[in-house]
């Protein structure tokens, strides 16, 4: 079953960054680099890790990566994701995707390669375009992360997001997340303060939570999904360093908090 629940993990609401290094566009929402820690858990045990993180390239690009390594009995999962973007007054361009995914079960690799002003999109591996309409803020299936943060770090009221996402396979779906309450929350991390929101997938039965606390730009703190109402997996944030500099949790634990 493990094998199943990860790519719903990456599904998940992700950080977000300013258009070039060293400081933001005009009009743009700038975010410092990161490198953000997880604990991966299913049935009450950790199983894995996973890392989200930015960094900004020399010709003002921003690259999004995101990977896990999970061991559960005999059951073995690595997997690397990365986005190279580019960010215009607030919205996300796609320029090149890479997956590679190896362990237990068949190894998975795609590449895309994105033409924003000619409207295609190359797919790598098997050699072939498509035409694709990026004039509605279309994303890759990690760059949707990034444009959610900056829309909840530009619009935090706003409680509806739909996003068009062209998958692996070259279809597009919209992803649509709702607000869902706030909340705090005791992680590894420590004690913070967050916003809910939830995906929903009915044809599957399948329901992702993501949570966000304001306090660290809204950064992704707590994920958990539930299929047809049993609990499936958790991850939640036990370290994260900004500038390359660790932080740390505003809210002392409960655990040290005074009687």
């Amino acid at each position: 079953m493990l094998k199943k629940l990860y790519p719903l993990f990456v599904a998940a609401l992700c950080p977000s960054f300013s258009a070039f290094a060293g400081e933001p566009a005009a009009n743009d929402i700038g975010v410092k680099p990161f490198t953000a820690s997880y604990s991966i858990i299913h049935k009450d045990d950790p199983v894995g890790t996973a890392s989200r993180q930015l960094s900004y390239q020399e010709d003002g690009s921003a690259r999004y990566s995101y990977s896990t390594d999970i061991e559960w009995l005999i059951f073995s999962d690595t997997r690397k994701e990365s986005s190279i973007v580019q960010v215009k007054n607030n919205k996300v361009i796609p320029q090149h995707y890479k997956y590679d995914r190896e362990g237990t079960g068949r190894d998975k690799h795609y590449e895309w390669q994105y033409d924003f002003a000619n409207n295609s999109a190359f797919d790598v591996k098997e050699q072939q375009a498509i035409k694709a309409d990026f004039s509605q803020n279309l994303q890759d299936p990690l760059s949707y992360h990034l444009q959610n943060r900056l829309n909840l770090l530009a619009h935090p009221e706003q409680k509806h997001f739909v996003y068009p996402v062209i998958k692996s396979s070259g279809k597009i779906k919209n992803y649509v997340y709702q607000y869902d309450g706030e909340e705090e929350l005791l992680l590894p991390y420590g004690l913070v303060k967050a916003v809910k929101f939830k995906r929903e997938v009915v044809d599957k039965k399948r329901i992702t939570y993501a949570w966000f606390a304001p306090e660290l730009d809204y950064l992704l703190v707590k994920l958990f999904q539930v299929k047809a109402g049993v609990k499936q997996f958790e991850a939640q944030l036990t370290d994260l360093k900004v500038d390359g500099k660790a932080v740390t949790a505003s809210l002392p634990s409960k655990e040290k908090q005074p009687h």
